[in-house]
């Protein structure tokens, strides 16, 4: 597989989404202990952080997170075990897509361009 990837989105209902950056913003926290260094790591701001994460807390009955208040030792946030969960099933069903992708694509990609012979391709016919 040289180049087919699919990047999904999961709508459910009309309030819920769950894509890569939801999921890749869980596993950071799940990794740092931290919003705003699952944020930082992610190159997103603590305010997008925080949106995604809520979005995701307020449309589900079950939290994904638990949030620390700060003090002494620091607050911080850790997944919950539905947290854990949503991120195995999302994954998992990634992986199988993608499997399935690189089998169904197979003959396109294999006709697909390199970055310089698709450059080349393009000045050709913008020539014409």
């Amino acid at each position: 597989m040289a180049g087919t990837v699919i990047r999904f989105r999961v709508d459910i209902g009309t309030q819920l989404a769950i894509g890569p950056g939801k999921i890749a913003l869980l596993e950071r926290i799940g990794e740092t202990g931290s919003l705003s260094e699952a944020a930082r790591a992610l190159g997103m701001s603590y305010r997008r952080a925080w949106q995604l994460l809520n979005s995701l807390n307020a449309s589900l009955r079950e939290p994904v997170t638990h949030a620390r208040k700060g003090g002494r030792h620091g607050g911080g946030s850790s997944l919950t075990s539905f947290g854990r969960r949503l991120i195995r099933i999302y994954r998992g069903f990634e992986a199988e897509t993608q499997r399935r992708a690189a089998r169904a694509f197979r003959p396109i990609d294999t006709r697909a361009r390199s970055g310089a012979n698709r450059a080349a391709a393009v000045r050709r016919l913008s020539a014409r």
